[in-house]
């Protein structure tokens, strides 16, 4: 079971290649480094199911990690401007909120 450790890094690397045709070093290592370091202290603490517990809780790290990341950068009202000026998009709220009331 340790050797999914291995195979579910190699595998986020091949979606990131499929869907951005490139490799980034430092994002392949960052689940390999934090796996590392959570089944270190799964280890250390005597859990019994390490593995799963690491990879359930790389996860719940980077999940945690993303919204905190998106919430400090703004990301929806950042994302809304880029595709209001990418595809002249006009949001009007009050409007779209009447076609859904009628």
């Amino acid at each position: 079971m340790i050797h999914s450790l291995v195979i579910i890094p190699a595998l986020g690397c091949l979606k990131n290649y499929v869907k951005y045709k490139k490799v980034s070093v430092l994002l392949f290592l960052r689940t390999p480094s934090i796996y590392t370091i959570l089944y270190l202290f799964m280890s250390y603490l005597k859990y019994k199911n390490k593995v799963s517990l690491t990879i359930i809780n790389e996860r719940i790290i980077m999940f945690l990690y993303k919204i905190i990341k998106s919430l400090l950068i703004d990301n929806y009202h950042f994302k809304k401007n880029k595709y209001i000026n990418k595809y002249n998009i006009i949001y009007n709220s009050g409007n779209s909120l009447d076609k859904l009331t009628d």
